[in-house]
């Protein structure tokens, strides 16, 4: 039931003090009077909670409550929700999740990866209480999806849903683009700016964007969670000239997260992938994020914003506070827990589809032949081949663009060259955004 009359604030715990923690202090501060408005009654931090209480985050604390025990405020009484900003899977968020969805306390989170890994028990706990698990943060930050998926689109059957799911491997493959620099010239730059950690593997690896894909696909499909079904591959080992050769063709190269529902079961996927330049993710650039989603009815949706940042994300988090002050919530994947289908994982080599292989060869006779034989071997039809000029220390590179075809063929064509004198690296595999 939606509460038109609430003039008590909502009391607010905030446990995370980070960037996107500071942020939500900042926005509350700034447009407390419009979002009271709209909330229809005030939304104040009534305590705080973070590892560091000395740490120097930008904005004045000292009006709020510091609780160094955040499992406390599960149980207060003058805590009307709990907002968690402190990430991971596992450990105390966890922990703090479970702890307020047991005794009927709302829970707002931006934490994707415990959402991907424990979300159908959280739920089954939220839906259980009757009260609200929101998340719209934990997927593509200020970009209102959540709420596009499980509102705007819910008459919707859903055929697929794609898209770029982190800024930071966007802003590396963009400037890649635009600057002809190699990758690790472009994540050293990365760092130093802020977009990505010292320790970038969870962003680069594909990891994050698999973790929202999970969140996605169950809200698109009405399907359990399976972030374990999900192929991942980053984007470490794309190379300067994998870009160059992409632009030739007409596309340009971008992680994509992709799923899709059907007969033969969920496909789920993290990979980069040649898009064409006129498609709208051709032209999502820097740390933008976006997603696709086709429903039967409603055609193709697409949304697009900053994915990562404090504004944006503190934005996504407010929003879910504004909901859950206006007692608008339901189930947290759409649907009861009971109803979420699980589904068998489809085969991907069955996938018909075009790809792009690249490899890094010796400049000798007859390997052009091995290779074209290997691709003959397994079925694999060539629409183009292009040898690029020999590098004493680099070798010679090698692009193949292949006619549409079973996914399992290309798979055999590598592990008909593995092992090949005439390698000097791992080959590059990217498919073709159709």
């Amino acid at each position: 039931m939606t509460n038109l009359h609430r003039h008590a604030p909502l009391r607010v715990a905030l446990v995370g003090l980070g960037t996107v923690g500071g942020g939500v202090i900042r926005l509350l501060e700034t447009n407390g009077d419009l979002i009271a408005r709209r909330a229809g009654c005030p939304i104040q931090i009534v305590a705080i909670s973070a590892r560091d209480r000395n740490k120097d985050r930008g904005v004045d604390l000292s009006p709020y409550e510091w609780v160094d025990d955040m499992t406390t405020l599960a149980t207060r009484d003058d805590v009307d929700v709990v907002v968690e900003l402190i990430g991971g899977a596992d450990g105390p968020a966890l922990t703090l999740a479970r702890q307020c969805l047991t005794v009927g306390k709302p829970f707002v989170t931006a934490n994707k990866a415990m959402l991907a890994h424990h979300g159908l028990d959280l739920a089954r706990l939220a839906e259980t209480g009757g009260i609200a698990l929101k998340y719209e943060a934990a997927v593509a930050g200020g970009i209102p999806v959540i709420k596009g998926m499980r509102e705007g689109a819910a008459a919707n059957e859903i055929a697929r849903v794609y898209g770029i799911l982190n800024g930071t491997c966007n802003y590396i493959l963009t400037t890649m683009e635009k600057e002809g620099r190699s990758f690790a010239d472009v994540l050293k730059e990365a760092q130093e700016l802020g977009f990505a950690e010292a320790d970038p593997s969870f962003d680069i690896d594909g990891v994050d964007a698999a973790h929202k894909l999970t969140i996605l696909a169950s809200l698109a499909f009405g399907t359990e969670l399976d972030f374990d079904s999900i192929a991942v591959t980053g984007i470490r080992h794309v190379i300067a000239a994998d870009i160059a050769e992409a632009a030739a063709l007409g596309y340009r190269i971008r992680l994509v997260g992709m799923a899709q529902n059907g007969p033969e079961g969920l496909f789920q996927r993290v990979h980069p992938m040649l898009v064409p330049v006129d498609h709208p993710l051709a032209h999502v650039d820097g740390s933008l994020n976006a997603v696709v989603a086709e429903g039967n009815f409603v055609g193709r949706l697409f949304f697009q914003g900053r994915g990562a940042g404090d504004g944006p994300t503190a934005s996504a988090v407010v929003a879910d506070l504004i909901d859950v002050a206006r007692d608008e919530y339901g189930d947290a994947f759409a649907m009861p827990v009971a109803a979420l289908t699980p589904q068998q994982t489809a085969d991907a080599g069955a996938r018909m589809g075009r790809a792009y292989l690249r490899f890094k060869v010796k400049d000798q006779p007859g390997v052009l032949a091995e290779i074209a034989a290997a691709t003959r071997d397994a079925g694999v039809s060539i629409e183009s081949m292009i040898q690029r000029g020999a590098n004493q220390e680099d070798g010679v590179l090698v692009a193949i663009v292949t006619h549409a075809g079973e996914e399992r063929c290309v798979r055999q064509t590598l592990e008909r060259l593995a092992g090949s004198d005439s390698l000097l690296d791992t080959p590059m595999v990217m498919h073709i955004l159709d």
